[in-house]
């Protein structure tokens, strides 16, 4: 669907639902003030930033606030599994670090750092939905202890996914906390634009010098999520355009037509799409659907339909994923790339197996987009989720080691309609 604008321009309306999201309010009053940000077209950062505008809305946390206080389910099995969580209690203590260290060959205590940052998060989450101020306390000594004390993110090149996957995850926790007492916001800000974004936009510009097809799509995505919730944080409309716009071109992985390289039409009456990780394992496949849900949302929150993107090539993607981690067989076409800093040849020839059936808290945010908003036909997402996932947890429910903290979860409690 496309209409002409007053320049002639072809704009899709897939591509945005900004006329609808923003009518004259924010966008009247930028333009009224000849913002630099102003939407002159359908792609163009929003004009004025919603907040909270992340991975929750203000909707999201009424939702849920107001079905846990009436005791209803499932956003009371939600809770519940939130609560129990000990990242999630007003006790926790930061540990803040100067200097982060993730690869081997390094020092690496990089796991302080996903530790306090779910206990950020799931501190933040119990403020906004039952209002204890202990816990807003807590989510606010942790983000203002780190802010004053991070310098430096170092290590191998697993020193990008540092920065990329704790670094959207840090902002999400910081902007549930917008305007809390005490929170300095605007020091959180520089550590985002001076330690996380630096990292972030060097990796999505040099690969860290490998050839372009090198690194799997997981480190493009972490990235780009990182970008736009840096951009959505400090209201920077050029950082959010920049993952945005990567993720509809971007020339590396995390791109959403080399993330999602073959789609295949009507298989048993659904139309999938083939991963770029599948043939690698389902564990980094799963954290895919993470990757880019993440991104996916924090859009969405900010009016731009990314979900959608490409004829609902995400949407295919996570189809796909999900029918294979049910159980199902799917199609898989070889996949060949370069790696290295010379592009030398690889190839998958068969899905990998490794980590199939692997339960992380990805699941609930696309079944509830998909099925709920859109009214799509998800099966094998809802099959996921309602049989393998629910109800979600979070960081400290998944394992000690990182791959459990790749997400920030709870979508439960969150997203369910």
């Amino acid at each position: 669907m496309s209409r002409t604008s007053p320049h002639g321009h072809v704009q899709h309306t897939e591509l945005s639902r900004r006329g609808l999201f923003k009518t004259a309010g924010g966008l009247g009053a930028a333009l009224a003030l000849g913002s630099a940000f102003a939407a002159t077209t359908a792609d163009a950062a929003p004009a004025t930033f919603a907040h909270p505008g992340m991975l929750h809305n203000a909707g999201d946390i009424n939702r849920a606030k107001v079905r846990v206080a009436a005791g209803d389910d499932p956003w009371l099995s939600g809770w519940n599994k939130l609560t129990a969580n000990s990242h999630s209690q007003s006790t926790w203590t930061p540990n803040p670090q100067a200097t982060i260290y993730r690869g081997s060959g390094y020092p690496e205590n990089y796991g302080i750092l996903y530790n306090d940052i779910a206990a950020a998060y799931q501190n933040a989450l119990r403020w906004n939905v039952a209002g204890t101020s202990a816990h807003g306390d807590c989510a606010v000594r942790i983000l203002n202890a780190w802010s004053n004390t991070l310098t430096s993110i170092q290590g191998n090149a697993d020193r990008f996914l540092a920065a990329g996957i704790y670094g959207w995850e840090f902002a999400n926790a910081a902007e549930l906390m917008r305007g809390y007492p005490g929170f300095d916001l605007a020091r959180f800000q520089r550590m985002m634009l001076n330690v996380f974004y630096p990292m972030n936009n060097d990796f999505l510009l040099h690969h860290n010098g490998a050839c372009i097809t090198n690194y799997w799509a997981n480190w493009d995505l972490c990235n780009m999520a990182s970008v736009m919730a840096i951009g959505i944080l400090c209201d920077d409309g050029a950082k959010y355009d920049q993952a945005v716009n990567y993720f509809k071109t971007g020339a590396g992985n995390g791109s959403i037509q080399h993330a999602v390289p073959f789609l295949y039409s009507n298989v048993e009456g659904y139309d999938l799409g083939q991963w770029q990780e599948s043939g690698r394992d389902q564990g980094h496949t799963i954290m895919g659907m993470g990757q880019m849900g993440a991104i996916c949302e924090m859009a969405w929150n900010q009016g731009d339909d990314l979900y959608s993107y490409d004829n609902k090539r995400f949407f295919k993607a996570a189809q796909y994923v999900a029918k294979y981690n049910v159980g199902l067989d799917v199609p898989y076409t070889t996949y060949t790339w370069g790696s290295g800093t010379s592009c030398a040849q690889n190839s998958q020839t068969v899905i990998g197996s490794g980590s199939r059936g692997q339960v992380r808290p990805v699941w609930a945010q696309l079944h509830f987009h998909y099925n709920r908003r859109l009214y799509l036909d998800d099966k094998y997402i809802s099959q996921m989720y309602y049989n393998l996932v629910a109800p979600e947890g979070g960081g400290g429910d998944y394992g000690s080691t990182s791959g459990g903290y790749d997400q920030l979860g709870f979508g439960t409690l969150m997203y369910a309609k």
